[in-house]
C-alpha cells in the first residue's frame, strides 16, 4: 500500500444493472426497469428546437421551470419542491442532510440496494428490518426509536405496495425523525397510491420521486422531492454547499415538458400496467411465482429451476433480466416490463429453454417435469 492510500475512503459501491451496448443484433433489455416507450412528443420537440447557446452558460441553479412544473402537477407551492440529478442524487442528499443522529436509521432488509451504500459512505448507523415471509413491510417494526426511516413504495425489488394507511401509521408514530418514502414506481400503482398529499399534515415526511420510470427519462437524470418548506430548505442548503449547478439546462427543459403532459403519462403507464398483468398470467403458467407487483417489474422465482440458470440462458439469447446474488434473493429474477413484443420474445425464449431442459432431464432418466 502506498502511503497516501491509507487515507482513502473505502466503501462497497452500489452495482447498477448492466447496460449492454447493441451490436446490431437483437437486444431485449428487461433488467433496469426503464420504460419501454419513448418520452412524450413534447420532449422531442424541445430537443429539436434547443438553443445551443444555453450550453455555454451555467444553468438556472434553482431549476425554476422544472420546479414550477412539478409544483403545478402536485398542486403545491414551489418551496415544497427539491430537484436533483435523478432520485439517487435526491436520496443521497437527503441521507446527508437528515440522517445525522447516533440512533440507527431503519430500512427493509430486501429493498433498494443503494440505501446501505449511502449509510456506509456517510457513516450513518443503520438497521435492516426484515420483511415478512410474504415479502411485505410490517409497519409495526418501524414504530420505535430511530434516527430516520426510508423505504420504497412500491418496494424494490419485490414490487409490493404498502397501503397509504399503513404508510401513514409509520409517519405518525415517528414524528421525531424524518421519514423518506421513495416513490420511484408509484405511478404504476394507480391513482391515489401516493402519499404526497400527507406532506401537508406531517412536516417530517419527504416523498422522493423520479422521471426515470413512468416518464421515460432515465437518460436525462431527473429526480425530485416533495416535503415541508423546512425540509426542502435544509436540502437546498446542503446541496448548495456541495454543488450549486447540479441540474443541466437540457434536463430542466425536457423534464418540465414531460411533467406537463399528464395525458401521455397516463397512457404510457396504462400500457405498462396492461402488459404487467398479462406477464403475471404467462409466467405463472410456466411455473413462476412472485409477489403481486404494483411496479413495472416482477420479482420472479421458478418452482423448479434455479434463477441463475434461467438468467444465463436468457442472456445467451440477448435477453437481459436482473439477478441479485444476496441473502433471501439469490433465487429470484427481477424482470422489467417491456413492450408486448419484447415480452412475447421473453416468453418464447423461456418456453424453449424449459422444453430443452425437460428433454435433457427425461433423457437422463430423471422423469421430472416442470
Amino acid at each position: 500500500m502506498k502511503p497516501w492510500e491509507a487515507n482513502f475512503r473505502s466503501v462497497t459501491p452500489y452495482v447498477p444493472g448492466e447496460q449492454p451496448r447493441p451490436d446490431g443484433g437483437r437486444l431485449i433489455k428487461l433488467n433496469t426497469n426503464e420504460n419501454p416507450y419513448p418520452p412524450c412528443p413534447g420532449v422531442r420537440r424541445r430537443l429539436q428546437d434547443l438553443d445551443t447557446d444555453l450550453l455555454r452558460r451555467y444553468p438556472d441553479p434553482s431549476a425554476s421551470e422544472l420546479t414550477e412544473a412539478i409544483a403545478g402537477y402536485h398542486g403545491v407551492s414551489a418551496d415544497r419542491v427539491f430537484v436533483g440529478v435523478g432520485s439517487d442524487d435526491v436520496l443521497g442528499m437527503a441521507f446527508l442532510t437528515f440522517f445525522n443522529s447516533p440512533k440507527p436509521i431503519l430500512f427493509p432488509d430486501v429493498t433498494y440496494s443503494f440505501y446501505p451504500v449511502w449509510a456506509e459512505l456517510f457513516g450513518i448507523p443503520c438497521e435492516r428490518v426484515p420483511l415478512d415471509e410474504a415479502w411485505a413491510i410490517r409497519p409495526g417494526d418501524y414504530m420505535r426509536e430511530n434516527g430516520g426511516i426510508v423505504f420504497p413504495n412500491p418496494n424494490a425489488p419485490t414490487g409490493l405496495l404498502m397501503e397509504k394507511e399503513s404508510v401513514e401509521s409509520i409517519i405518525r408514530s415517528c414524528r421525531e425523525s424524518v421519514v423518506i418514502v421513495d416513490e420511484a414506481y408509484i405511478d404504476f400503482a394507480g391513482d391515489g397510491a401516493s402519499v404526497c398529499g400527507l406532506c401537508d399534515r406531517y412536516e417530517n415526511l419527504l416523498v422522493v420521486r423520479t422521471l426515470s420510470k413512468s416518464y421515460s427519462l432515465a437518460g436525462a437524470r431527473i429526480g425530485y422531492a416533495i416535503g415541508s418548506p423546512s425540509l426542502i430548505r435544509a436540502l437546498k442548503n446542503v446541496k448548495e454547499s456541495y454543488n450549486s449547478y447540479t441540474m443541466n439546462a437540457v434536463s430542466i427543459s425536457v423534464g418540465a415538458e414531460a411533467v406537463r403532459d399528464v395525458r401521455y403519462l397516463k397512457e404510457t403507464v396504462q400500457a405498462v400496467v396492461r402488459t404487467r398483468e398479462r406477464a403475471k398470467e404467462r409466467l405463472r403458467e410456466m411455473g413462476f411465482t412472485f409477489p403481486d407487483s404494483e411496479a413495472n417489474f416482477l420479482f420472479a422465482h421458478h418452482t423448479e429451476v434455479p434463477a441463475a440458470e434461467i438468467y444465463q440462458a436468457l442472456r445467451r439469447e440477448h435477453i437481459y433480466v436482473r439477478h441479485f446474488d444476496g441473502p433471501r434473493v439469490s433465487d429470484y429474477l427481477r424482470i422489467s416490463v417491456g413492450t408486448d413484443e419484447e415480452m412475447e420474445m421473453l416468453y418464447a425464449s423461456l418456453e424453449t429453454f424449459f422444453s430443452e431442459r425437460q428433454k435433457i432431464w427425461t433423457a437422463g432418466g430423471c422423469g421430472r417435469s416442470f
